[in-house]
């Protein structure tokens, strides 16, 4: 059975895949090999004082090592204390603590050696140490009393802890103090003032120091600050000062920066390499200086550099030698800058270039450990043999010290041993075992045999062969039974014995053989290699917009190797989904109901298989109506303009357009807001303008694309002083509504307007260009004034002038009114017509004089009305039309009039009143014109030759009929028209027997009248004369000859018995490989036969009116369409909808809604018989 793996394809994925091969090269347990350290505590070991200490310390070897320890340098017989106990199979330490132990008498420097008949490994120095939180010494703490704009330094000094705590200020109810550019915390954690400001003024200024190790926190005790501002300072000075004193307190000045930390011009930083370097700089100074940081002759590390403590803290993290140098920071303010240079100097604990590894040979073999490390200052290196200095091990003529070197030459068994390189310089060292195993072994795969690895094609391929052997085999591999051994570029071999294909392909697929032989055997292994197709998303979420409580889908549709199951993850902004029924996770999409604005963020869609995982994210924006703005401030309040400012509410992901303004006067209409002005999005200030009088209140709406928010809380209310109106009333006009009178109106102030109490109206009049002195009157409450007793329709001038309590408006300005008007006296003279054609004439009149009108001239009425025709003599009911000519025009033009006809009119002059008399009528004649089409036509009386025609003559003859025109031609079966006939008839006929025709022929007729003027619209009809008896009569004897009847029934048969062989040939047919194959390729052109109907393809019906589709042949009417006919009656106007005569006979279908010109001709003219029809579907 063979055992799955899966190869990742990411490269951290391979380098990790490639670090376990590595680690599972070891020396297989089951053979000899000296101790290997597998576990060990750190270096230096801070314990808590109030646990047991375990002192870890595991190897591995073959025979089982055995562990003993020393302390500071001596041997430490744990059997020999109580409380000191050695895990079993195992070299760790447990000192019990708990049980009465004191942690303190267990401080020290601890070793492990674990050895067996091969050799002796040895850990690192283990430094125990207990954790101490020591508490506060006891200090009397004064006040702290500092100058407002002094610097200030709050020291902390905690107490000594192991490890160093961590400081924090906060006061009595345990809140942090708040830091800024201004007050901020040391890295000594002193709390540093650049300068001090009133609000410092508190009592409970605590530092705290928290020891992790021990979870235990020690609290300094309160310190107080006062501040003293200059003012208050000032003053109590005074009061204890006498006349005669001088003193003069300055008032806070500013000052240019000085450094409080650190001192001085310079100093000097010494961080090793890869730890985090800190340089501080904190400044005092008034405004708060601002510091700033450059490196001299060089530029900070990109990526690594940080700023802290608004910026008063310099942090590189991963420190190297480049990064030694002069680094300079510089506090600057408005009055002048200070700075300071730290010289920083990186040195460097030693750390490996290469660390020896084991080494395992055959008898007889060489090799060499290679110890090298690198420091600052450089490391001293130093070999030991099982734990011995190697000066004063026991002698092996096969090895030979080289400095970082031990060279093997001919080993024997006898040379297995443990041997430790320890690499160190002042600030620390490095320690490593590596073992010399002489084995003889012959190979061994270590791979587990017909392994089974998965990839996804295009990635990289890791075919596993874990090997061991002494000496160390050869590795080679195969692919396929018989295949040749691999090479070339397409492979990658590695030293572990792993093959690797770069890019894996299909045809990559396979048994791949690997072989592994020295001089003492040879042996080998198969694994099998699958390759998959990726998973990919084929429809990835996109970015999505949706209002607030809307739905929105993100789909996500994916192919996958048919073998892997994938599994469809959705993740929000890389967390799981929300717990909420709203989000419906579907097969290949997820929805969201009702969505809201925390619904707002980043949607991944990630799918994963065994072997691949692919996503895909789109962003989902919540947009919504703005939030209300808030904290309405009304600031620089003057009697006519106030500033009113705001803070925007949450713009909901739709930026605020704009911001509108609204008022309310509490005072005159409270309850109601009206629109004061609006401001773009941008602004959240306004000065707004203000009327005296007005007790204003103002809420602010915010606008988007979406809508309007929600009006903000109304701002305090602000009463405006009284004053004069600023503005007269608008509108002002003066018309009389009766001749006697003049009729003053205007459109009264609003409430705000007014400006003050007590509101009225100045109306003042006076007759233009007769009276000089103004006629006034004073009135309230209010808009209009009648002056009575004026003459008819005179010019006044007019104004209203607004006035209150505190005086009057600005002069108002003037308008020009009219008192009333009255009929107009007189009509107009010299009315005459010319009458253009049929239809029109053209009237003109005198225009009657300016004085007779009485009133402002709006016009002229021309009142016209048809008195008879003179076709007929017959007088009708009489219906007068108006037109209405506005203006001072003279003439005007009659449409629209019926031809042949007599007509009268008059004309009258309009103003606002009314009309004025009407002129003398008269009277004028139209001409003739050309009739309409004859009121119907019919066909009666088909024969084999003849056809009587019956018609009613035009309803609008429009002057005296002249004669008829009848026009016809033939139409042959495939709509083809014949020649054309033309045929005079008198006026005074009514019908008429055409003879000589075709028999069973069908005829076109197309018949007008005619005036002295010309021919009238005509009329169209279709009829079609009698077929030959004696064809009639054979054609019906076959249809009822019985052996004509029964030739039809076994043709019915014959079809019936066809189609039940073909039924079943078709289910029979469906069992073999052949019609699965017909199905499967079916031709395109070959549409299946309807069930219902026996048609061919998709079937449209004709009530439908759809266009047929591709498959069809014929439409079901037998028609043929306009696109397979160059022919069609559609050419000659014709269409498919039938047209009704006036007396409901019907026309023709081929009637059409536009008549066209009758063709002319002369083609063949074919009787469609009913045996011609009939041929016609066979």
């Amino acid at each position: 059975m063979m055992k799955k793996m899966s190869i990742p394809t990411s490269k951290t994925s391979l380098v990790l895949f490639l670090c376990q091969i590595i680690s599972a090269l070891d020396v297989p347990l089951d053979l000899s090999q000296p101790p290997t350290i597998t576990q060990q505590s750190p270096k230096d070991y801070i314990v808590d004082p109030r646990e047991n200490i375990v002192i870890q310390c595991e190897a591995k070897g073959k025979p089982p090592p055995s562990f003993s320890w020393t302390r500071n340098g001596t041997h430490f017989d744990i059997d020999k204390d109580a409380q000191v106990t050695m895990k079993p199979n195992s070299g760790t330490l447990v000192i019990n603590i708990m049980n009465g132990g004191k942690a303190e008498a267990y401080e020290g420097v601890y070793q492990c050696t674990a050895r067996n008949e091969r050799g002796a490994a040895i850990s690192n120095n283990i430094v125990i140490r207990p954790s101490r939180s020591p508490l506060w010494t006891k200090e009397k703490l004064e006040p702290n009393h500092v100058r407002e704009g002094d610097s200030l330094v709050l020291h902390c000094r905690p107490p000594v802890g192991l490890p160093p705590p961590i400081i924090f200020w906060m006061d009595n109810a345990f809140q942090r103090l708040p830091q800024s550019e201004r007050v901020s915390q040391g890295l000594n954690g002193d709390l540093y003032f650049s300068n001090v400001q009133p609000e410092d003024t508190r009592e409970d200024y605590i530092c705290y120091a928290r020891f992790n190790h021990t979870q235990t926190i020690q609290q300094k005790q309160p310190i107080s600050v006062k501040v003293f501002s200059m003012d208050s300072l000032n003053d109590t000075i005074a009061a204890n000062l006498s006349d005669t004193d001088i003193y003069g307190a300055k008032p806070v000045t500013e000052r240019q920066p000085v450094l409080l930390t650190p001192t001085g011009s310079t100093s000097t930083k010494v961080e090793l390499r890869g730890n985090v370097l800190l340089l501080e700089c904190i400044a005092a100074g008034l405004p708060t200086p601002v510091i700033r940081w450059i490196k001299e002759g060089g530029e900070l590390p990109a990526n690594r550099t940080f700023f802290e403590n608004f910026k008063k803290t310099l942090k590189i993290i991963d420190v190297s030698e480049a990064d030694s140098g002069n680094y300079k920071c510089i506090a600057r303010n408005t009055l002048g800058s200070v700075h300071h240079v730290i010289s920083v100097t990186v040195k460097a604990a030693p750390y490996w270039i290469t660390a020896p590894r084991n080494l395992v040979l055959s008898p007889g073999e060489d090799g060499t450990l290679i110890c090298r490390a690198n420091g600052n200052p450089k490391p001293s290196i130093s070999w030991l043999a099982n734990g011995v200095p190697i000066a004063i091990a026991p002698e092996d003529p096969s090895r030979k010290v080289d400095g970082d070197t031990i060279i093997f030459s001919h080993v024997q068994e006898r040379s297995s041993a443990v041997y430790q390189c320890n690499a160190s310089n002042e600030y620390g060292y490095l320690l490593a075992n590596a073992f010399v195993n002489v084995l003889a072994e012959p190979p061994r795969i270590l791979t587990p045999a017909n392994k089974l690895y998965q990839v996804i094609a295009d990635s990289p391929a890791l075919l596993d062969c874990a090997y061991f052997g002494s000496p160390k085999p050869e590795i080679e591999w195969f692919k396929g039974v018989k295949g040749s051994i691999l090479r070339g570029n397409e492979y990658i071999f590695h030293d572990n014995g792993t093959l690797e294909i770069p890019v894996a392909q299909k045809n990559s697929a396979g048994t791949y053989t690997c072989v592994a032989r020295n001089e003492l055997g040879k042996i080998q292994n198969d694994v099998q290699l699958e390759i998959k197709d990726p998973t990919m998303i084929i429809k990835q979420p996109e970015y999505k917009v949706i209002q607030r409580y809307g739905q929105v889908s993100f789909e996500c549709i994916i192919k996958h190797d048919s073998t892997l199951l994938p599994t469809v993850t959705w993740l929000k902004d890389n967390d799981e989904l929300p717990d909420d029924e709203r989000f419906l996770v579907g097969k290949d999409n997820l929805t969201i109901m009702n969505v809201t604005d925390k619904d707002d963020g980043t949607y991944t869609c990630i799918v994963n298989t065994t072997l691949d995982s692919v996503s895909a994210s789109a962003v989902l924006t919540v947009v919504a109506r703005p939030n209300p703005p808030f904290d309405l401030e009304l600031t620089g309040q003057l009697e006519r303009s106030i500033d009113l400012s705001w803070i925007p509410g949450d713009e909901n992901n739709s930026p605020i357009t704009n911001f509108v303004i609204e008022y309310e006067d509490a005072l005159h209409e409270p309850g109601v807001w009206h629109y004061q002005t609006e401001v773009p999005g941008t602004q959240t200030t306004v000065q707004l303008k203000l009327s005296p009088y007005v007790n204003y209140s103002f809420r602010v709406i915010a606008v988007n694309k979406i809508g309007r928010s929600q009006p903000s809380e109304p701002s305090e209310q602000y009463l405006t002083k009284s004053a004069s109106p600023d503005e007269n009333p608008a509108n002002v006009q003066g018309i009389g509504s009766e001749p006697d009178n003049l009729v003053i109106t205007w459109e009264p102030l609003k409430g705000f307007q007014s400006n003050g109490p007590g509101l009225q109206y100045k109306v003042s009049w006076r007759q233009k260009d007769v009276d000089d002195e103004w006629t006034s009157v004073i009135v309230a409450n209010v808009s209009k004034y009648i002056v009575s007793g004026t003459p008819t329709f005179v010019p006044y001038e007019v104004k209203v002038q607004a006035l209150n309590d505190l005086g009057y408006a600005p002069e108002p300005s003037e308008v020009i009114g009219h008192s009333g008007e009255d009929l107009p006296m007189v009509a107009p003279g010299n009315v005459q017509v010319h009458v253009i054609n049929s239809t029109l004439a053209k009237v003109h009149w005198d225009p009657v004089p300016l004085k007779t009108v009485r009133g402002h001239l709006q016009g002229y009425k021309v009142y016209y009305w048809k008195v008879q025709s003179l076709s007929r003599r017959s007088r009708r009911h009489i219906e007068k039309k108006i037109l209405t000519f506005r203006g001072n025009k003279t003439f005007g033009m009659l449409p629209g009039l019926e031809p042949y006809s007599s007509y009268k009119l008059n004309v009258r002059v309009v103003n606002g009143k009314g009309e004025g008399p009407a002129s003398p009528d008269k009277v004028f004649k139209t001409p003739e014109g050309v009739p309409s089409s004859p009121s119907f036509l019919k066909i009666t009386n088909p024969t084999l030759d003849s056809l009587t025609l019956e018609w009613g003559s035009p309803t609008h003859p429009n002057g005296v009929l002249t004669s008829y025109t009848l026009k016809f031609q033939p139409i042959n079966n495939t709509h083809e028209l014949g020649p054309l006939v033309e045929i005079r008839i008198p006026a005074n006929e009514s019908s008429l027997i055409l003879k000589n025709l075709n028999y069973s022929t069908r005829y076109k007729f197309y018949f007008n009248a005619q005036t002295s003027v010309g021919s009238g619209s005509q009329i169209t009809e279709e009829a079609v004369t009698i077929m030959d008896e004696a064809m009639a009569s054979r054609q019906v004897d076959i249809a009822t000859q019985g052996w004509f009847i029964g030739l039809m029934c076994a043709v019915a048969l014959l079809i019936l018995i066809l189609l039940i062989v073909c039924f079943i040939r078709r289910n029979k047919g469906g069992k073999y490989p052949v019609k699965e194959k017909e199905d499967a390729h079916a031709d395109p052109e070959i549409q299946p036969m309807k069930e219902d109907d026996g048609t061919f393809g998709e079937y449209s019906d004709a009530e439908d009116h759809k266009p047929l589709k591709k498959g069809s042949r014929t439409p079901s009417d037998r028609t043929v369409k306009k696109e397979d006919s160059d022919d069609s009656l559609v050419d000659y106007g014709e269409g498919v909808n039938g047209q009704f005569n006036e007396d409901g006979s019907f026309i023709g279908q081929y009637s059409g809604k536009k008549e066209k010109e009758p063709a002319e001709g002369n083609e063949s003219s074919e009787a469609p018989s009913p045996v011609n029809a009939m041929n016609s579907f066979v």
